[in-house]
């Protein structure tokens, strides 16, 4: 069996992302409210079966693009300000704008947590930045027993820069968190949680200034690959992770209601 490559994003696949950002082609309007939008865009013929792509975009009128870029970047400060992450880690690096990384967060009760091994790789284009990734494995981290590994076919975000404090983030998502769950599960959860972590960046971005200047300030790898400390991994130790090559967990039993009072009472 052929082992498909893992290729590192080109010009022409920022392009396309940063293409697909713009686009409502193809995308179904499902939440329009003061500065939030979310579209989203099923894959698959079949509705209750079918994995959704969401696209949700923010506008932030007090937060300048540059420091929405260093926060969606910093891993330190993102131990600080996102409470549902457990662990996060840099792997290695591919080039000087290209990495290997390991994510595991909490999903709501009764769920299991979930992981992620991503590739990814980022873009200052002008005045616009792109940051994007894809799922890949890597023989030294496996799936864990007590975590679902999940599996981000291309998930990514675009900022937008209008001004000196005006910015737009769009974050656009298509991930597969794998277990046996209903779709609508799926779906459904992402709709609501996609949202509420962006205004929860947005935040991040208003005290990260203040933070940074204790931390390490002048400590910027992602603009500076000089800084890097990461050891360098070859290409030839990753492979695409495709979600049908991994165990699904059976979280089927989780009905309708449990998901709604466990989303209410978050």
């Amino acid at each position: 069996m052929s082992v498909e490559s893992v290729l590192i994003p080109d010009d022409r696949a920022f392009s396309s992302f940063k293409e697909e950002c713009g686009s409502e082609e193809g995308w179904s309007l499902s939440y329009n409210k003061t500065d939030m939008t979310v579209w989203t865009q099923t894959i698959g013929g079949d509705e209750e079966k079918s994995l959704h792509k969401i696209k949700c975009r923010m506008v932030c009128k007090d937060v300048p693009a540059e420091t929405m870029y260093d926060v969606l970047h910093d891993i330190e400060y993102r131990r600080k300000w996102d409470g549902n992450v457990i662990e996060t880690f840099d792997i290695g690096k591919l080039t000087v704008n290209a990495d290997v990384g390991y994510y595991s967060w909490k999903c709501p009760k009764p769920l299991r947590n979930r992981d992620v091994i991503t590739l990814r790789s980022w873009l200052p284009t002008g005045s616009d930045y792109i940051i994007m990734n894809y799922s890949v494995k890597h023989a030294k981290y496996p799936p864990k027993k007590d975590m679902v590994r999940a599996v981000s076919i291309q998930t990514g975000y675009l900022i937008q820069r209008h001004g000196p404090n005006h910015c737009t983030l769009t974050y656009l998502a298509h991930v597969d968190p794998k277990g046996s769950l209903p779709k609508w599960v799926v779906n459904k959860s992402s709709h609501f949680m996609a949202p509420k972590a962006m205004k929860k960046i947005s935040k991040a971005c208003l005290k990260y200034g203040e933070w940074k200047q204790r931390h390490n300030p002048g400590f910027k790898p992602w603009l500076y690959p000089e800084q890097t400390t990461l050891p360098t991994i070859p290409v030839s130790e990753l492979s695409i992770q495709h979600a049908d090559s991994l165990e699904n967990i059976d979280e089927s039993t989780l009905s309708e209601m449990q998901t709604r009072e466990e989303r209410d009472s978050d």
